[in-house]
């Protein structure tokens, strides 16, 4: 059992909220864990690059001068690779570098990486959050009280607030996801984990029905 502390709105402590990592995660497989954070970094890749062949380019393939008896190098076409303008040797093709995993692996991917942040001690609990305007300095206030200023931090909310967002978004190393969109990938790239308690108790209830089931 894991006693994670919780925090009031002004960054004090006002109690503590026992976890049994095994609700979340029966264990943790390190290769399911690098297989999710590898398929979301390839489906960020744009992979447009692209360059042209000889074949793309516009020009004739007529010699540009005859072999021999001009006093110059000899020379083929002018879309060969080793002139300006010319066609590239390997050119570079537009590849999509995305692919899938199966939902249920992509789910224990980010129940094994919460159940990771728990075991390293790495998760802070907000018994609450709300925003009246959107404003910078109440949430840069409340993650100094917390000694997180300057470190990366996952915030994760019950659901998306707009005022919640737009005051987080200026902040380095601070990103702000509902829990609905809580993933793998985010849970590993952020050192520090904190969470609105309510989310936390229903990623939790969630896990425990998934395993219930399976």
């Amino acid at each position: 059992m894991a006693s994670i502390p919780v925090y009031d709105q002004q960054g004090k402590e006002v109690g503590s909220h026992d976890v049994d990592p095994a609700d979340i995660s029966k264990d943790i497989n390190k290769q399911l864990l690098h297989d999710a954070v590898v398929m979301y970094q390839r489906n960020r890749r744009q992979g447009t690059a692209s360059t042209k062949s000889r074949g793309m380019v516009s020009g004739t393939n007529k010699k540009l001068y005859r072999q021999k008896g001009t006093g110059n190098a000899r020379a083929g076409g002018k879309r060969t690779n080793i002139r300006r303008g010319g066609g590239h040797t390997f050119a570079k093709t537009a590849i999509d570098f995305s692919y899938s995993m199966p939902k249920k692996a992509v789910r224990l991917a980010t129940r094994m990486a919460l159940r990771s942040k728990v075991e390293d001690e790495q998760v802070k609990l907000l018994d609450g959050l709300t925003l009246a305007e959107f404003k910078t300095k109440p949430v840069a206030d409340l993650l100094k009280a917390l000694g997180l200023s300057g470190s990366s931090v996952l915030l994760v909310v019950p659901e998306y607030d707009a005022v919640v967002y737009r005051s987080s978004r200026n902040i380095e190393g601070l990103k702000v996801l509902p829990v609905a969109e809580l993933n793998a990938y985010d849970l590993l790239r952020q050192r520090n984990l904190l969470v609105v308690k309510s989310a936390l108790e229903s990623f939790v209830g969630q896990a425990e029905a998934v395993g219930a089931e399976a």
